[in-house]
């Protein structure tokens, strides 16, 4: 797996809990300082886990082929608040072609409430220097 501890998913508090190339599950523990002025949870983190689980993920497949994977588009739908507890985060790949592949993640709180619904494009590009064939 990749290290994440001296990442920005470190600082908002990322753990990877299971994860291979069709599902990854995460959390994230809540705390005041992923919270905005209002005492939620931020978006931007709901929108940052998507995108750094489904990175993962979809790295940890291609890296052995040669190749990276960076997030191409998150489309983030925010439905509930979380104000405490932790964030619940499952990944499903919806898609795996050969330059993206496409993700469905639900983020749910404590009470298994879906809280934020996002859609994550993954760009699958080659490493620089990798030989292409």
């Amino acid at each position: 797996m990749i290290p994440l501890d001296r990442t920005f998913d470190a600082l908002y508090g990322l753990e990877v809990l299971e994860y291979d190339d069709e599902r990854i599950r995460a959390q994230v523990p809540v705390r005041d300082e992923i919270k905005q002025a209002m005492g939620l949870v931020h978006g931007g983190v709901f929108a940052s886990i998507a995108e750094s689980i489904t990175s993962l993920a979809t790295a940890m497949a291609v890296i052995p082929e040669g190749r990276m994977a960076q997030g191409l588009s998150n489309q983030t739908s925010f439905l509930r608040p979380i104000t405490e507890g932790t964030i619940h985060a499952e990944a499903r790949r919806r898609h795996r072609g050969r330059t993206t592949w496409v993700w469905e993640v639900d983020l749910s709180d404590d009470h298994g409430r879906l809280c934020a619904l996002v859609r994550m494009t993954i760009a699958v590009r080659d490493l620089p220097g990798a030989a292409t064939a």
